[in-house]
């Protein structure tokens, strides 16, 4: 609230009317700083020299709404402990012999940080979906004054995009700023933040009082894609060896998997197929298909079993080595045994065992 000594002040000028002379048209009083930045509830001070040569008015002075006035000579001194006076400027003045008046209005910024920066997504709750279009909200509550504002949105450690208000108040007010982003798979599990920053001027912080949000983690279902080729060539793979067919997929919420055979009697539900031992009866075309809430994606893969020589190479070697062998034994039966041992008959091995006679031993 004004004081009652700032209220004539106000009415005084108005009575002053065109009288009142800013311009070069007069020496202007002095005030140092020239601008003035002061936080809310801070101490404030200013000095106004009002003229810098021998000076004869007939009134001078230095009014206020607020604070306290001093006056050695020509220079005031004003002085407040705790400024929380919104839209408070000082003014210095004298009044010509010539009539009207020449003042100097010493520009006054009363600042407060933002008590609060929030940030959210408009009219949306719960998990996004890719390639959709949301808009980001950010929350700055109790910011003084809001001209000096300026807001930015990030995702992780990327500015987004900038926003500032057009609001004139110089009192407290809560303002809210909103950014349209479409929203990428590769957005989930991204953290998204806006950031309030005070940009007031040489003669405010050195470090312009920065305020930011509790940050957003995103969480994004987008539909399966595919980690391999869509569309392979035709798989060549030799009898007897193993078969694996990839159909990995990346997606959220996790991608299933539903596999059609080219032979019946056997289901899988992985993305990875395998055969351990691959018959003429694997031979075909296999399609997977994967899918999840959001989306499906399908793989194709054609299958040509080819016939291992090393097989047949193995058998001819067991059969010439079984014909060898069998061939051997008959030999050995028909032919090689009858000739080394001979024919032999019962009755001439007794013939030659009578032919024998006992020899007499003697003492």
């Amino acid at each position: 609230m004004f004081s009652c000594c700032g209220v004539l002040v106000i009415l005084l000028l108005d009575f002053l009317g065109d009288s009142r002379v800013s311009g070069s048209d007069c020496d202007k009083p002095v005030f140092t700083p020239s601008r003035l930045v002061v936080k809310f509830r801070d101490s404030a001070k200013a000095r106004c020299d009002v003229c810098k040569n021998d000076c004869h008015y007939e009134k001078m002075g230095l009014e206020k709404s607020v604070g306290k006035v001093s006056q050695n000579g020509t220079t005031f001194f004003w002085t407040v402990e705790s400024l929380t006076e919104w839209g408070s400027e000082p003014m210095c003045f004298y009044n010509m012999k010539t009539g009207g008046q020449c003042f100097t209005t010493l520009p006054l910024i009363l600042y407060q940080p933002p008590q609060s920066v929030s940030m959210s997504v408009v009219n949306h709750t719960g998990p996004m979906t890719e390639c959709s279009e949301y808009t980001l909200q950010c929350i700055v509550g109790n910011i003084a004054p809001a001209e000096h504002l300026t807001v930015t949105f990030y995702r992780g450690s990327t500015p987004l995009g900038h926003r500032t208000s057009n609001s004139t108040t110089k009192e407290p007010v809560t303002e809210t700023f909103t950014l349209s982003y479409r929203t990428r798979r590769q957005d989930d599990g991204a953290q998204f933040w806006c950031e309030a920053k005070l940009e007031l001027g040489p003669e405010g912080p050195q470090r312009p009082p920065v305020v930011k949000s509790e940050k957003l983690t995103a969480v994004v279902l987008y539909r399966p894609e595919l980690l391999v080729s869509e569309n392979p060539d035709t798989i060549q793979v030799t009898e007897g060896n193993p078969l694996y067919l990839n159909c990995s997929a990346e997606g959220n919420p996790a991608p299933s998997y539903t596999w059609a055979l080219p032979y019946s009697g056997s289901c899988h539900n992985g993305s990875v197929f395998t055969v351990q031992s691959v018959g003429f009866e694997h031979e075909g075309t296999y399609n997977c298909t994967v899918s999840n809430t959001v989306g499906t994606v399908w793989k194709t893969f054609n299958v040509d079993v080819k016939v291992n020589p090393n097989v047949y190479i193995i058998a001819a070697a067991v059969a010439v080595t079984v014909a060898v062998l069998v061939g051997a034994i008959l030999i050995y039966i028909f032919y090689y045994k009858p000739n080394r041992m001979g024919n032999y008959s019962l009755k001439d091995v007794f013939r030659l065992r009578s032919q024998h006679t006992a020899v007499p031993v003697r003492d």
